[in-house]
């Protein structure tokens, strides 16, 4: 005589979940805390000199400043800041050039065609990766700047 088979142990039913509501947040993890990059900071030397340099030069429009160029910033069309710090006490500031920001350009060859002819200095050629090409170029005070382009598929 076989023995008698058990019935099978009944898993827990799943819980239901609520439908998500549209433009419901996700729920909050580390990463989520932090929304986007709210400004880009350089520091700079002469704020007159930079300020020259990123309105007449690059063709920024100043945004919210300070009279005596400890602070300036130039907002971006497509989102975000860049800002410029004159520290206001003599041998408290960092470096200058030591970090970099790229912006994304519609005509990478125009944009550099433009900036030559205004002065600008290079830092080597044209580089060509397998989606962008980007140009190197410098800022009045030395900090780095990179032109993006992106490549059509």
């Amino acid at each position: 005589m076989k023995p008698a088979k058990k019935p099978a142990a009944k898993r827990p039913a799943a819980k239901k979940r609520a439908p998500k509501k549209p433009g419901a947040k996700p729920p909050r993890t580390k990463q989520a805390m932090f929304q986007r990059v709210a400004f880009t900071m350089f520091t700079v030397e002469d704020a007159t000199r930079a300020r020259a340099f990123y309105e007449e030069v690059l063709g920024f429009e100043r945004g919210l400043a300070s009279p005596d160029g400890v602070w300036t910033e130039y907002d971006l069309p497509g989102g975000g800041c860049l800002a410029l710090f004159k520290h206001p006490v003599l041998g408290a500031a960092r470096p200058v050039g030591g970090a970099s920001i790229a912006f994304e350009v519609a005509d990478l060859d125009a944009v550099n065609e433009r900036l030559k002819a205004k002065g600008v200095v290079y830092q080597g050629e044209m580089i060509h990766g397998p989606n962008c090409r980007m140009s190197n170029i410098l800022d009045s005070e030395g900090n780095a700047i990179i032109l993006h382009q992106l490549t059509r598929r």
